[in-house]
């Protein structure tokens, strides 16, 4: 995060039964918001229907005639009703037509060929900046653009295989990670601008984010929609009916239920500084994790302070690492972006697997404040669960970079932006304590960095405690809008009277953010959640409906209601 600024039950209630009237009205409610909602829903996939009908008309027409048939008009014309949803159109249809050989209707196809053309497009970009290394002083920087963009590359093959066989959860699991390879491109540019090194990149970062948007409006505003509302439309391949009737997503075996409902679960290896384990440092268990396997790997880390930067990397499925309490268990580094260190690199521990679960357990930088950017845990981790850990350090504490994550009962302690990044996050009953920063610093404990409208991403902070660490004798606000499309939420937590009354403040000084962001507070208590004095910028939501705080709850925010039961971590799933 840039310093600038800072120096110039599930319980089924049967409502019938409890109150007859208060069921009619529940009923009534739900009529009309669907009476609202679903002809607007339906009215966008009537454009995409009719034009495929069209489409299909004009070739059966044409297939009668003498005149050999052209499908080059129809499936134009079925492009533009797609890229009509998009951000980018002309950039859209221009794109895929060129790649659309077989002048093919189908949107689903549309879809893979959009897919394509984004990954030849970070590829080529990938390339040229490969060939910048050792002529710049911001190798560092570049070195971490590689990094996001070869996680960006991977991410989009999946998708593409992924397309196959499409039903409603992979749909879901589609819309999370286009919006992190955007994510993903979007970390480039901050690694540059660190460094002041965005000249190197200019504007070749453009297009390719412009293409990964489009894809990412293609399958969250028509194959989202067509999947939902069971339009006959390509039923077979939207998998309609296919979805195999599991509870839980494909990756979570039978085998990790039953292990994940232990309290202690047997490690498969034991890290002990004492040397009464398998390993006396965690890199060393590191070393031992099977790539890409669907059963869980199990490390326990005995009690102890352990000195040492790890890394999962995205090859590390189905990892659980778990100590003997976030008191006693700890992990320490000190990188720090003062120290000539990018941001993204400073991270104490990082996990980029997905699958990826932490209990009993801290992670510090003890860099301390005056070395500014110094994060103590950094995940792009997706299906990510942290129960009773610690993450404890100054400025940027806790990178939630990608994807979706959950945390249950966590201590976060910073000072600048301390929670920060662009995953889709839930923090439930966390304790969040800001601490006292440099004198010519105040204290945000949020920066998220949302840049796409579409982006399923923002951070919700629940049922959480935000309470001092240690004395403040700063300003403190609740956050801070870091990009364009920043949203957060914070609901039904109880506020400390330290907080500011206006609660938010500017990313940059005296500059009001744009009405795009999102940013809102609901059912607060505590002496710093009065509302009165709050900001009247256009992006912040008061009042704050319970329809519109639902959106934010585990339930619908991160679907948690799918994966998380089966991580035996208990969770709040609505509001």
């Amino acid at each position: 995060m840039d310093t600038n600024t800072f120096y110039n039950e599930y319980e089924t209630v049967d409502r019938a039964k409890e109150d007859p009237a208060a069921d009619a009205e529940y009923r009534w409610k739900t009529r009309k918001s669907l009476l609202i909602i679903i002809p607007c829903v339906l009215i966008l996939a009537a454009v995409i229907i009719t034009s495929i009908m069209l489409c299909n008309n004009n070739n059966n027409n044409k297939s009668s005639s003498k005149t050999p048939p052209s499908t080059g008009t129809s499936s134009a014309v079925a492009l533009k009703a797609v890229c009509k949803e998009t951000l980018y159109p002309d950039l859209c249809y221009s794109s895929i037509s060129a790649l659309n050989l077989k002048n093919t209707t189908d949107p689903e196809e549309l879809f893979r060929i959009s897919l394509r053309v984004a990954i030849d497009s970070i590829h080529s970009l990938s390339t040229t900046l490969a060939a910048k290394k050792d002529t710049t002083s911001a190798n560092k920087a570049l070195e971490v653009c590689q990094v996001v963009l070869d996680d960006a590359l991977d991410t989009l093959n999946d998708s593409l295989s992924s397309t196959k066989l499409l039903s409603l959860p992979k749909i879901h699991d589609l819309k999370t990670w286009l919006s992190t390879t955007i994510t993903d491109q979007d970390t480039c540019l901050d690694a540059l601008a660190e460094f002041n090194a965005t000249a190197l990149i200019g504007d070749s970062m453009t297009k390719p984010t412009q293409y990964a948007s489009n894809s990412l409006s293609i399958v969250s505003k028509i194959l989202g929609v067509l999947a939902k509302f069971d339009v006959p439309v390509n039923r077979r391949l939207l998998g309609i009916g296919h979805t195999g009737g599991h509870e839980f997503p494909e990756w979570v075996s039978s085998g990790d239920r039953r292990l994940l409902q232990e309290a202690n679960p047997k490690p498969d290896v034991t890290v002990a500084k004492d040397g009464t384990g398998d390993c006396t440092t965690i890199k060393e268990a590191v070393q031992r994790i099977p790539k890409k396997s669907n059963n869980r790997f199990v490390i326990y880390v005995k009690a102890g302070k352990y000195v040492e930067n790890n890394l999962l990397d995205k090859p590390m499925w189905n990892v659980m690492i778990y100590g003997d309490g976030k008191d006693k268990t700890i992990v320490s580094g000190s990188l720090n972006f003062i120290d000539g260190t990018p941001t993204f690199y400073t991270a104490t521990f990082t996990v980029n697997g997905k699958g990826f679960m932490a209990k009993d357990m801290a992670f510090k930088n003890t860099a301390g404040p005056e070395k500014h950017q110094a994060v103590a845990f950094r995940s792009s981790s997706d299906f990510s669960v942290f129960y009773r850990c610690k993450f404890e350090a100054f400025q940027d504490t806790l990178y939630a970079h990608s994807n979706r994550q959950f945390y249950r009962e966590c201590d976060i302690t910073g000072t600048v932006d301390f929670i920060f990044g662009n995953a889709a996050v839930v923090f439930q009953k966390c304790n969040i304590q800001p601490r006292q920063p440099m004198e010519n610093q105040y204290v945000t404990i949020t920066a998220q960095g949302r840049k796409d409208p579409i982006q399923e991403t923002g951070i919700s902070i629940q049922k959480c405690t935000i309470s001092a660490f240690d004395e403040l004798k700063v300003p403190v606000y609740l956050g801070r809008p870091w990009k364009n499309y920043s949203t957060t939420v914070i609901m039904q937590s109880n506020i400390g009277a330290f907080v500011k009354p206006v609660g938010w403040i500017e990313w940059v000084s005296g500059v009001e953010p744009p009405n795009t962001i999102m940013y809102a507070e609901y059912a607060n208590t505590g002496p710093g959640a009065a509302l009165d004095g709050r900001v009247k910028w256009a992006g912040y939501k008061v009042p704050f409906a319970a329809e519109e705080a639902s959106k934010f709850s585990v339930e619908n925010f991160i679907k948690g209601s799918t994966w998380l039961p089966a991580t035996n971590v208990p969770f709040d799933s609505t509001l």
